[in-house]
């Protein structure tokens, strides 16, 4: 036997209180079990139970090792999944660019998923503005990435329509806008609204500015705060617009020119020619599920 398996009977002796209990959890026998942490006993040159008792219980010296001895198991099992992913040919590290309105509550089971799916896996999410995703995973700075579509397709990657994201336009409560009961298109003209552009200057073609001031972000978390504080009105995601509605942040508009919520379709963005490995191709495909 090596160390970690003394290692391992001494935290279970620990949890379990008995020697006996050990042994039927690990299928072996008590003497085993006795013999083996007898033998850790004397590798670290202390007492780790107290056995004057019908059960063995922990001395000063084992309350204090135990903690250690979970943590060298710990980094075991970190350890040979580590080893096993690489001899799978598991990535390292994944990097998704994605647009802060994009990533919303419907990711969690995603993101829990590929987290016991690839426990060696480092992902990093990177909050991106649409109009500089293309260019980002093009160029290899990202695996992926989640965007806006656009209507000027990239020829350099490879995208994948994945559905529709409802957004609706809001103001704060103190705002003009907010006592109307419908608000036209002559309505909005004079009133600051607030849009996205990339860090480039690139705008996107399914924001399009509809009053005559306009202020820029290239995310919407700061749309919204400039929302929020009466700078303009915007349009922003159903997961923020619906979350500042309940907090009393933001009222919604009732846009006399559009019937059901605007839906601006999401494409997935990934290099051309790439070889995926099993995280990057498993991710591409449950990114899918998230707009069904």
């Amino acid at each position: 036997m090596n160390n970690l398996d003394y290692l391992r009977m001494f935290v279970i002796s620990a949890e379990t209180g008995s020697f006996s209990a050990c042994a039927r959890s690990l299928g072996k026998a008590q003497s085993a079990i006795s013999q083996g942490i007898a033998n850790l006993e004397i590798d670290l040159g202390c007492q780790l139970f107290d056995r004057s008792s019908h059960k063995p219980t922990l001395t000063e010296q084992g309350h204090r090792l135990l903690s250690h001895a979970k943590a060298v198991l710990m980094q075991s099992e970190e350890l040979r999944t580590a080893a096993s992913a690489m001899s799978k040919d598991q990535e390292s590290n994944l990097i998704l660019a994605i647009d802060d309105a994009i990533f919303s509550p419907a990711f969690e089971p995603i993101i829990q998923e590929f987290s016991q799916r690839f426990p060696a896996t480092a992902l990093e999410l990177l909050s991106i503005a649409s109009p500089d995703i293309a260019e980002i995973v093009q160029t290899g700075r990202a695996d992926i990435g989640l965007m806006f579509c656009d209507f000027v397709f990239p020829k350099e990657v490879d995208l994948c329509f994945l559905g529709n994201l409802p957004f609706y336009a809001v103001v704060s409560p103190e705002h003009p806008l907010a006592t109307l009961s419908s608000v036209t298109v002559s309505d909005l003209l004079p009133q600051r609204q607030i849009l996205l552009k990339g860090v480039d200057g690139r705008e996107l073609a399914q924001f399009a500015p509809l009053s005559a001031q306009l202020w820029w972000s290239n995310n919407f978390y700061m749309q919204s705060e400039l929302v929020k504080q009466g700078m303009g009105w915007a349009y922003l995601p159903q997961h923020m617009a619906h979350a500042g509605i309940h907090r009393g942040d933001f009222t919604e508009l009732k846009l006399s020119f559009d019937h059901k919520p605007w839906n601006p379709p999401i494409d997935r963005v990934m290099q051309k020619n790439r070889v995926a490995g099993p995280a990057l191709l498993w991710l591409s495909e449950a990114l899918k599920e998230v707009f069904d």
